[in-house]
């Protein structure tokens, strides 16, 4: 067996590692064809990211262009400590009010945020009028989890 083999989560593995997480990089391709590259805090729903985000982001304005990112969550400090996921996913960008102020919920309980409270309530729908969507449909997986190895590099 070759080492990336060795190194493969399972999608089990994969999955209960990012439900660890809290934040997941997001790279773009920027108008001048350079990644951008940007952290957001994320909800998972039937095996796919959701993230929110500004209209205006630059972020937003790279996948109008190109719809193409890449997503990493990682941990770890030491080489064999070293775990992650990459995803490259095709993003669907969602306008609508109620699917956004939904994500933002999603969110701010996921960050044990108090979601019972009537003012954040109306602070994430005063927000989502200003925010889209981002729905991650993943097109490749890749993982690594460095522990499997024991020790040996």
């Amino acid at each position: 067996m070759n080492r990336r083999d060795q190194i493969r989560m399972t999608p089990d593995e994969a999955a209960a590692f990012i439900d660890e997480q809290r934040v997941v990089i997001c790279a773009t391709t920027g108008a001048r064809g350079w990644p951008h590259l940007m952290p957001l805090w994320f909800i998972v729903r039937e095996d796919q990211i959701w993230a929110w985000t500004y209209a205006k982001s630059q972020k937003v304005r790279n996948l109008e262009r190109d719809d193409r990112a890449t997503l990493q969550v990682e941990s770890g400090v030491q080489y064999h400590e070293l775990r992650g996921v990459m995803i490259e996913a095709r993003v669907r960008i969602h306008r609508e009010l109620e699917t956004v102020a939904t994500v933002g919920s999603e969110l701010a309980q996921r960050m044990s945020a108090n979601t019972e409270d009537t003012l954040l309530t109306e602070a994430i729908r005063a927000q989502a009028a200003k925010r889209v969507a981002l729905q991650f449909v993943p097109e490749r997986t890749v993982t690594w989890d460095h522990r499997k190895l024991g020790g040996q590099h």
